[in-house]
């Protein structure tokens, strides 16, 4: 197999197109970061599947078709071009993507059943935050972490549940916000009813999640 120059990662925001459904281009490969698959169908979206680090994005180009479905950074993510070497890579790396395909179909079959707080649980998974370790995410670690995710709207979409029931998933499964770095602030009727929900012990959150 011939060599290749090392390519530079580039790098996209969260919520940031990396290519669009019928474009041509490259066969990618996340190196950090979430990818976020979508159908696009009008003004509707719906997603299909996430690539996590190690995976291969727009395997269409193996075949030399066009990108089938759209794809959108989940949240900031880096990654690299994989240029195909010769017939022998070819083969390579499609054996890769058939088995890529299958684990994450798995994933998105879990994202979309059971109970809300088992697919919140699964998707903090796959974007590697470590939400199980509540008793070492204490304060700003905890703010840190929230950080770190999409916005609610898509966290929603992905899993396929309402805005308020991913709220109080996370409620759930994470600590409360750290109060530091000014007074508390004034809480909307709305958010209050969110804030207050109960959270359950560290017991049933596992046996929630599990």
């Amino acid at each position: 197999m011939s060599q290749t120059p090392d390519l530079p990662l580039q790098v996209f925001a969260g919520q940031s197109r990396i290519f669009k459904s019928g474009e041509y281009g490259p066969l990618w490969r996340v190196a950090e970061g979430v990818v976020r698959l979508d159908r696009e169908s009008g003004p509707q979206r719906l997603p299909v599947q996430l690539a996590l680090p190690g995976d291969l994005v727009g395997l269409e180009s193996l075949c030399d078709l066009p990108y089938q479905f759209t794809a959108t950074a989940f949240q900031e993510c880096r990654l690299e071009r994989v240029p195909v070497a010769d017939p022998a890579h070819r083969q390579a790396l499609l054996r890769q993507a058939l088995l890529q395909q299958q684990e994450r179909s798995h994933d998105m079959a879990t994202l979309r059943t059971g109970s809300v707080v088992q697919r919140v649980a699964h998707l903090l998974q796959l974007l590697g935050l470590p939400w199980q370790n509540l008793t070492a995410l204490a304060g700003v670690q905890a703010d840190a972490m929230r950080a770190q995710l999409p916005a609610l709207r898509e966290l929603a979409l992905m899993i396929d549940a309402k805005h308020e029931t991913v709220c109080r998933a996370l409620a759930q499964l994470l600590p409360p916000r750290s109060r530091r770095g000014g007074p508390p602030r004034a809480t909307a009727p709305s958010q209050a009813r969110t804030s207050t929900c109960p959270s359950p012990h560290w017991e049933q959150v596992q046996a929630m999640a599990a």
